[in-house]
C-alpha cells in the first residue's frame, strides 16, 4: 500500500509530462485521480495498521546498493502514518481547489503531483539516504510552483526559499554522513540505526552530528532566527502552494526531528533538550507577536505557522528530556507534538486556501481593504471563523487536542516554559479575532459590493477539511490510538 501511495502521484505527473494534448480539465482530473489514489492507499494502510504490533509496519524493501547498505525501504509507525495521511488529504484539497493556472494547467498539476510523491517519500522512508533525497527534491517542486504561478515578486521569493532551505539540506546531509560513518556495519536502514544508537556516549562527535541535523531541520520547520525565508515565500506563493508549504513541507522539519535526532541520537538530544525547548518558546512568542503586527492577511497567517510549529518543537524537546519520573509526560508531549502537526496542516492549509480565494476575487491581501464580508459571503465567513478558532485552540476543535497534550507534558517537565508559552495562545487568540473583525465585520467597502461567496468546489473542499478538524476535536481517539502506542515504543527504551 505504501508503494502505491508513493508512486501514484509520480505516475500521474509522468502522464501529464509526456503529452501536451491534455486540456486544463483533463489535467486537473488526472491530478485529482492520482492524488486521491495515493490518499486511499494510505487510508487502507491506516485501517490495517495494528497499534499493538511492531513499531514499523507495512514495510516494503528492495535492495539497491547492498555493499553500502542502500535500499528502497518504506514503512510506517503511527506517527508517520498520521502525518502522511494528513499530507495526502491536503494535496487532494490543493489539487481540487479552483485556481487560475494561467494557461499552464498541465505543468502546474504535474509539479503538484511531483511534490506530492516526494513529500510522501520523506514521511514513508525507512532509508536514511532515501529520506534525504526526497527531503531535497521537495525544494524543486515548491520552487517552480512559487516562481511560475506566484504573484508579487515570485522569482525572488522562490530564490530565497530555495537558497535558505537548500543550505539547511546540506547541513542535514553532513549530519547523516557523520551518523553513517559511525556505524560498524554501513547501512542506511533507519530501523537498524534506531536499534543500535551508534553515537550513544560519543561526546563531542555525537554533538556535532546532532547540531548539523538540527540546523537543517530547524530551517525547514522553521525556528527563529532561521525563519526569514518563510513570510515572503507564503505571501508570493499561490494559495494552494501556500497550503502545501505550511501544511506539509514545514512538517518535514518537526517530523525529521522525531525520526532522526530523537530516535537515533536520543542520549545526545537529551543534553540539548532544554536549549531546544527554549528556542521553541522563542518561536511561540515571537511568531504570535509579529503576526499580531501584520496588516497583510497572508503574512499574518504565515507568522502563525512559526508560532504553531513552536508548539510541536516544544513537545519534541520535552519528549527528548531524560528528567526522571516523567515518562508518561514525555510520551504525552510527543503525542501532542504529532497531533499538532496534523492539526496545523489541516487548519493552516484551510486558511491559506481561503486567502487564495480572497486573492482570486480582489488581488489584495491588505486587511484594511476588506470589511463587512459576513453579509456578502456567509459560507466564507463561517469556514474562516471555524479555522481561526481551531488555530487559537478552542475546545472541540483539533488545535485544542494538540496544545492540551503539549502543555500538559511540558508542565510536568519544564513548568516555567509552559507558563510562558501560554501567553502565545493568548496572543494568537487576539490576532485571529482581530483578523475576523477587520475582514468580515464593519462596513462593506464599495468595491466589495459584488464580492461572490465560495463556489461549490471551494465550499466542498473547505467543508471536508473543517469536518476533519471537528472530528479530531470532538472524538480524537481514532488519531490518538494510532499515535500514542508508537510514541511509547519510540521512547520506551529511554
Amino acid at each position: 500500500m505504501l508503494t502505491v501511495a508513493l508512486f501514484a502521484p509520480l505516475l500521474g505527473a509522468l502522464v501529464l509530462i509526456v503529452s501536451s494534448r491534455w486540456s486544463a480539465f483533463q489535467a486537473r482530473a488526472i491530478a485529482a485521480i492520482s492524488s486521491a489514489a495515493s490518499l486511499m492507499a494510505l487510508v487502507v494502510a491506516w485501517m490495517t495498521f495494528d497499534p499493538a504490533g511492531p513499531l514499523f509496519q507495512h514495510v516494503d524493501e528492495v535492495q539497491w546498493v547492498p555493499s553500502l547498505g542502500m535500499a528502497y525501504r518504506v514503512g510506517v509507525d503511527g506517527i508517520a502514518l498520521a502525518v502522511s495521511t494528513m499530507s495526502a488529504l491536503l494535496f487532494v484539497a490543493a489539487i481540487v481547489y479552483p485556481f487560475d493556472t494561467r494557461g499552464e494547467a498541465r505543468q502546474y498539476y504535474a509539479w503538484l503531483l511531483f511534490l506530492h510523491g516526494v513529500s510522501l517519500g520523506v514521511f514513508l522512508s525507512l532509508d536514511l539516504l532515501m529520506f534525504y533525497v526526497c527531503f531535497d527534491l521537495t525544494l524543486v517542486g515548491m520552487y517552480f510552483l512559487i516562481g511560475r504561478w506566484g504573484h508579487g515578486k515570485p522569482q525572488l521569493a522562490a530564490f530565497k526559499f530555495f537558497l535558505y532551505t537548500f543550505a539547511g539540506s546540506l547541513a542535514l546531509l553532513l549530519g547523516i554522513i557523520g551518523l553513517y560513518l559511525s556505524l560498524d556495519t554501513p547501512t542506511f536502514d533507519m530501523r537498524v540505526i534506531i536499534e543500535q544508537q551508534p553515537l550513544a556516549g560519543s561526546g563531542t562527535y555525537a554533538s556535532l552530528v546532532f547540531l548539523a541535523m538540527m540546523l537543517g531541520l530547524a530551517i525547514k520547520t522553521p525556528l527563529v532566527p532561521l525563519h526569514t525565508w518563510l513570510p515572503q515565500a507564503h505571501v508570493d506563493a499561490p494559495g494552494p502552494a501556500s497550503a502545501i508549504l505550511a501544511g506539509v513541507l514545514l512538517k518535514m522539519g518537526t517530523y525529521g526531528m522525531i525520526r532522526l535526532p530523537l530516535a537515533m541520537l536520543g542520549e545526545t538530544f537529551s543534553r540539548f533538550a532544554l536549549a531546544v525547548a527554549v528556542l521553541a518558546l522563542v518561536a511561540i512568542l515571537y511568531g504570535s507577536l509579529v503576526a499580531l503586527g501584520q496588516s497583510n492577511l497572508k503574512r499574518r497567517i504565515a507568522y502563525t505557522s512559526i508560532n504553531h510549529m513552536g508548539y510541536s518543537v516544544l513537545g519534541i524537546a520535552v519528549a527528548a528530556s531524560l528528567i526522571g519520573g516523567h515518562e508518561e509526560a514525555r510520551r504525552l508531549a510527543l503525542t501532542g507534538a504529532t497531533v499538532e502537526m496534523v492539526a496545523h496542516g489541516l487548519i493552516t492549509g484551510s486558511l491559506f486556501l481561503i486567502s487564495g480565494s480572497l486573492w482570486q476575487r480582489t488581488g489584495d491581501y491588505a486587511m484594511e481593504r476588506y470589511g463587512g464580508l459576513a453579509r456578502r459571503a456567509p459560507q466564507l465567513t463561517a469556514l474562516t471563523v471555524l479555522a481561526a478558532f481551531a488555530s487559537l485552540g478552542m475546545p472541540g476543535l483539533a488545535g485544542f487536542v494538540a496544545e492540551f497534550q503539549v502543555f500538559t507534558g511540558t508542565f510536568a517537565v519544564y513548568p516555567w516554559l509552559a507558563v510562558l508559552a501560554m501567553f502565545g495562545i493568548l496572543i494568537t487568540a487576539a490576532l485571529f479575532l482581530d483578523l475576523i473583525r477587520r475582514v468580515f465585520f464593519g462596513s462593506l467597502p464599495t468595491q466589495l459590493e459584488d464580492f461572490p461567496d465560495l463556489n461549490r468546489t471551494e465550499a466542498a473542499v473547505l467543508g471536508v477539511l473543517a469536518l476533519v478538524i471537528i472530528a479530531i476535536g470532538v472524538a480524537p481517539y481514532f488519531l490518538l490510538d494510532l499515535i500514542e502506542t508508537s510514541a511509547g515504543l519510540l521512547l520506551g527504551g529511554r
